[in-house]
């Protein structure tokens, strides 16, 4: 049993957003305000053992969950395993991620599926996984999508790869639709990229890098809107890079495409222009792109254009992002940075409150996947994150295997204090 004492509690559900009291028993929300302090007291005066949390200067709300991540395993674990990515997970304050297939063997049998479900039962928080729609990811013959779901699949992906094949794509998600789970979508066609990696404009030029144009990114994702209007399938478009995409997304949304728009961090903290400074740690599918580009992402999240925010943490090793800019992987690490620049970037700035901070990082991404976390709420599962809003904190540590991110050395404020899972310390600090 815990207690959590005075902290400011954050609902996107309910738009709560108020100093109170919490208390957590049997991996739920047992109580809420002076429900919770009656139930407490109630508890400690009949002998059991209750953990008293003070909450005074915290923001708790409820642990994030991040719907893509990658965590290399099996495969590419000098990079991440399942092990390290959940701690590093855990020190961001997500308490359930879900996983992308591009491990290699890929995540397209389920005996591979097994393998990773049955690790991730080993972390301490909530670890799903997709499964790939295509077998290999090569785009040619789709997976046994049936089996795989039934193997506990939370949804399909080929993530790393866009489905070049409409009729294939259409066959998905007929199949996805029929069986209620999700499809998530890598949206950059390869007809349109000369380097992938870095966005075509004035730093491509000035670098001599043919680049990746925008165009890739919402030609794509027009035609798979298209493709599901028709065939009724809840569509996730990943890490949403350009304001065009955006702009395709408010059509479809208006046309009844099931459609969520996923956003990430260094998306709408960045601009193509880090590429500069930071070198290869700015490089990432679907790149960094202007400014422009950057205050249309914001803009999308503030109208509800763009409905998650996701990490797509992507760990490589020193020696990979050391190569050559034209060489180097793309992508970034991110779980241990994310919540500190949604704090320090969307909320100090005022772009948007807590309750829709959470909504895009806990609620929608449980709605996506139909978990019954992302509130704050009695009965609702015991999955808190708690940190502090009031300090600044210099980005210096990380508990993944890898330290890709230009965000170290930044001042951001949110650090996560504690995250609890089912009603367990599984991350904490001292304050």
């Amino acid at each position: 049993m815990l207690w959590i004492k005075n902290s400011r509690v954050i609902d996107p559900e309910s738009g709560t957003d108020r100093v109170t009291e919490l208390f957590l028993d049997g991996g739920e929300i047992a109580g809420i305000g002076e429900k919770a302090v009656e139930m407490a007291r109630k508890a400690i005066s009949g002998g059991k053992k209750v953990q008293e949390i003070d909450g005074t200067g915290l923001v708790t709300g409820p642990g994030l969950i991040d719907v893509h991540v990658h965590f290399r395993d099996p495969g590419l674990t000098y990079k991440e395993d399942i092990l390290t990515g959940s701690e590093a997970a855990k020190a961001g304050g997500f308490t359930t991620v879900v996983l992308m297939a591009n491990t290699r063997p890929t995540v397209d049998t389920p005996e591979t599926l097994k393998y990773v479900l049955d690790k991730g039962k080993e972390t301490g928080i909530h670890v799903l996984s997709c499964a790939n729609v295509t077998m290999g990811m090569r785009g040619q013959e789709l997976t046994d999508m049936e089996a795989l779901a039934e193997a506990g699949a939370a949804g399909f992906t080929d993530d790393g790869i866009p489905i070049r094949d409409g009729e294939m794509l259409r066959l998905a998600f007929e199949r996805a639709a029929r069986l209620g789970l999700p499809v998530s979508l890598h949206e950059e066609d390869p007809a349109f990229i000369r380097n992938n990696g870095i966005n075509r404009g004035a730093v491509s030029e000035k670098l001599g890098i043919g680049g990746s144009p925008a165009i890739a990114e919402y030609s794509m994702t027009a035609r798979d809107c298209a493709i599901a209007l028709e065939t009724g399938v809840s569509l996730d478009i990943q890490h949403i890079s350009s304001g065009k995409t955006v702009e395709v997304l408010r059509a479809a949304k208006k046309m009844g495409v099931h459609v969520w728009g996923e956003v990430t961090p260094h998306h709408f903290t960045l601009t193509d222009e880090a590429v500069l400074k930071y070198g290869t740690l700015a490089k990432m599918n679907p790149p960094l792109r202007t400014e422009e580009d950057r205050q249309a992402i914001i803009r999308g999240l503030q109208d509800g254009t763009l409905d998650l925010i996701a990490t797509d943490h992507a760990p490589h090793s020193d020696e990979e992002k050391s190569r050559p800019l034209t060489e180097a992987p793309s992508g970034i690490t991110g779980l241990e940075t994310s919540l500190m620049l949604g704090v320090t970037e969307l909320v100090k700035k005022g772009y948007l409150t807590y309750p829709q901070l959470f909504e895009k990082m806990s609620l929608n991404p449980a709605k996506l996947y139909g978990l019954p976390g992302g509130r704050i709420a009695e009965h609702a599962p015991a999955d808190l994150v708690m940190f502090d809003d009031c300090r600044e904190y210099t980005v210096d540590h990380f508990y993944s295997k890898a330290n890709n991110s230009p965000f170290r050395g930044w001042k951001l404020f949110g650090r996560p204090i504690r995250t609890i899972c089912g009603g367990k310390v599984v991350y904490c600090v001292e304050k």
